[in-house]
């Protein structure tokens, strides 16, 4: 979208109750930094792929890497990610490592993205 395809005000006035509102509700600067490091984990289809699976069963990174037509180091390095950003959990059984979703709220924020793009 060209510059000159967004509409803009004829005249600059500021609305100083709703600044001050906006103000007193914004999120200090590192919340926000880390919103947006969180949203930048979403941006890569394998990383939501992974979480696909997640969605139907906990997974070991054997299952992970046959069920996506991938390397087990490609799906080891996305989990770690995933891992580092609380979306993934996962425990030892044995010579195995069992991934799973951190809680429900992976799942959710997958399912407003949908709906989003949906519409």
């Amino acid at each position: 979208m060209a510059i000159h395809d967004v509409e803009c005000c004829d005249t600059f006035q500021t609305h100083k109750e709703l600044l001050e509102l906006v103000s007193q509700k914004m999120p200090d600067e590192d919340e926000l930094y880390d919103l947006a490091e969180l949203f930048k984990v979403f941006g890569d289809s394998t990383r939501i792929r992974i979480l696909y699976v997640l969605f139907e069963a906990e997974v070991c990174v054997c299952d992970l890497a046959q069920a996506l037509n991938m390397t087990q180091s490609a799906i080891s390095h996305q989990l770690r990610i995933l891992k580092q950003n609380k979306l993934v959990k996962s425990r030892r059984e044995g010579k195995s490592v069992f991934y799973s979703l951190a809680d429900a709220h992976v799942r959710t924020i997958i399912a407003q993205g949908r709906e989003h793009i949906q519409e």
